[in-house]
């Protein structure tokens, strides 16, 4: 089974704009996610992953344990309730808006091989497709 724990490089991305955009994302934020290459540290100590997403003009971190609803601050600028749950090496990120706010929901689902990560980013019915390269 590949470990989930490691490094891993943007090579691929798929329908990134109309995912923001369907979240409500403003053009310039869009444009600055659309041009960014993210690199992304995935650490766990003690049944606690760390998964930091670092680019050039923002970095951003999340701590959680699997199964456990915690409170997330998105790329955006969205505070979301999440959970992440596991099924071997997948993982399914639930974001829930904040319905007052008029936010929207949004599932990310991450699956982890020896080369990397997939990950799909779902919105109503938009689906963006971004894949990361192992690279530590």
């Amino acid at each position: 089974m590949p470990s989930i724990v490691g490094k891993y490089k943007l090579e691929t991305s798929d329908k990134f704009d109309e995912f923001m955009k369907e979240l409500g994302v403003g053009l310039v934020m869009r444009k600055m996610g659309n041009a960014a290459t993210p690199t992304v540290e995935i650490t766990e100590e003690d049944g606690t992953y760390t998964l930091k997403t670092i680019t050039t003009f923002k970095t951003t971190e999340i701590k959680f344990k699997i199964g456990e609803e915690f409170e997330e601050t998105t790329a955006d600028g969205r505070v979301v309730k999440a959970t992440v749950t596991q099924d071997g090496t997948k993982w399914t990120q639930n974001q829930i808006g904040d319905k007052k706010k008029g936010e929207k929901d949004s599932i990310l689902f991450r699956e982890f091989t020896d080369d990397g990560f997939k990950m799909e980013c779902k919105v109503d019915d938009v689906v963006c497709t971004r894949f990361y390269k192992r690279i530590e």
